[in-house]
């Protein structure tokens, strides 16, 4: 999956928001106003944040390269992704909505899409 597939992925969630509160550079993505994905718009193949279980980021960052703990996250509850195509399209999108799940389920029931 490439970035741009990604972003569409991205944008298509219910209730997702895409923000820019760090420039340019950094699209965020965040539901009931909490993030679940940021995404590098710049440098080649491109890098994606997502939340993700702890115990789980540590199994995904053993499995695959291209997984490593949040640059510039709390490498605890976040991995970032290379979008260099090491990674199956379903396992990205696997991860994308686990981290929008663990988000939305953070939220109060009001705040939720």
């Amino acid at each position: 999956m490439d970035r741009d597939e990604l972003l569409t992925l991205l944008t298509g969630m219910p209730g997702a928001v895409e923000d820019y509160p760090f420039g340019d550079e950094v699209a965020v993505f965040k539901v009931g106003g909490k993030m679940f994905a940021l995404v590098s718009l710049d440098g080649d193949p491109g890098v994606v944040n997502l939340k993700c279980d702890p115990a789980l980021a540590l199994q995904l960052r053993e499995e695959y390269v291209a997984v490593r703990p949040g640059y510039h996250q709390n490498k605890r509850h976040w991995n970032s992704v290379d979008l260099d195509g090491s990674l199956d399209d379903e396992e990205l999108r696997e991860m994308v909505h686990h981290s929008y799940d663990l988000v939305v389920a953070s939220l109060p029931r009001a705040r939720r899409p």
